[in-house]
Formats: C-alpha cells, sequence, structure tokens
C-alpha cells in the first residue's frame, strides 16, 4: 500500500462554493474540488493555495483548517491510501480559469445546495458542508472577512 498526503481548499465568495470539472480521457470524472499532493518541503496551508491557484487561477487565502479526509484507490501496481487536508478559503472574485493540462476543463461558484448535488465524491460532500457551516457561522458572527485586503 501507498501512503499519500493531499491538500485542498473550500473557497466561498459572496456565499458561493468553488467547483471544478475533471474530464480525463472521457471518463467524465465530474465536479470536484481544487486539491493537490504536497511537494517536498511544503506546508499543508502552501500545498492548499497552491494548488487552488493551479487548478482554478483562483488567489485564495485560508480562513482556517477544516480537517482531513481519507480515501483508498487502486492503481495498476498498488493500492493508494490517501489522507486530504482541508482548508476553508475565501478570495475576491468570481473570477477562475480551470487548468486544462490537468484535464479540467470548467469551473465556477456554485450555492451550496448545487454544490452539494454536484459534487461526485461523498468525502467532498462532507467538507463542503461542513466548510459551509463554518461559513454560515462566521458569517453570523461577522467574522468572515469581507476582502482580502482586509484579512
Amino acid at each position: 500500500m501507498i501512503e499519500a498526503t493531499s491538500c485542498g481548499g473550500v473557497v466561498i465568495f459572496r456565499g458561493k462554493i468553488l467547483l471544478l470539472y475533471k474530464n480525463y480521457r472521457n471518463r467524465n470524472e465530474g465536479w470536484v474540488l481544487p486539491k493537490g499532493t504536497v511537494e517536498e518541503n511544503e506546508e499543508f496551508k502552501q500545498t492548499a493555495l497552491r494548488e487552488v491557484k493551479e487548478e482554478s487561477g483562483v488567489t485564495a487565502r485560508i480562513v482556517k483548517y477544516l480537517g482531513k479526509t481519507n480515501y483508498q484507490f487502486n492503481t495498476s501496481f498498488d493500492v493508494v491510501d490517501k489522507n486530504v487536508h482541508w482548508y476553508l478559503m475565501t478570495t475576491d472574485s468570481y473570477k477562475s480559469k480551470p487548468q486544462k493540462e490537468e484535464h479540467f476543463y470548467d469551473s465556477g461558484y456554485y450555492k451550496f445546495h448545487e454544490a452539494f448535488h454536484l459534487l461526485k465524491f461523498p468525502n467532498e460532500k462532507q467538507m463542503v458542508e461542513q466548510a459551509y457551516d463554518e461559513y454560515l457561522s462566521l458569517k453570523r458572527a461577522n467574522l468572515w472577512p469581507q476582502s482580502m485586503k482586509k484579512f
């Protein structure tokens, strides 16, 4: 078994959640959250911010750590046990540009109920649910950053 670690972000702007549409070899992988592998000597926060930027073109800021999910998948060589560390993030714009080199062909911001139903993987649905609850809680307490410039 191979152990792997990735980091990603649930980016929320004006109450909407950033999603990416992945289609690799016409397998229609579906809507996902931005995430990717930790590089050597990189901190988890750095990985999450870098992956969001690379995969979506979005410059984000971390609001808080959300937690970790775990899943396994098979490759032709072995079984991969993957841990993904998630961060709640904000940004200053709806503008996004999916990274075609990584087979992302669409991106956009969606209302919570739309994002929840579009997401393909149960662990990402769980993270979006947790992130949105945190977002609402911070917003009610006037603690959600209105702008990255003031953050």
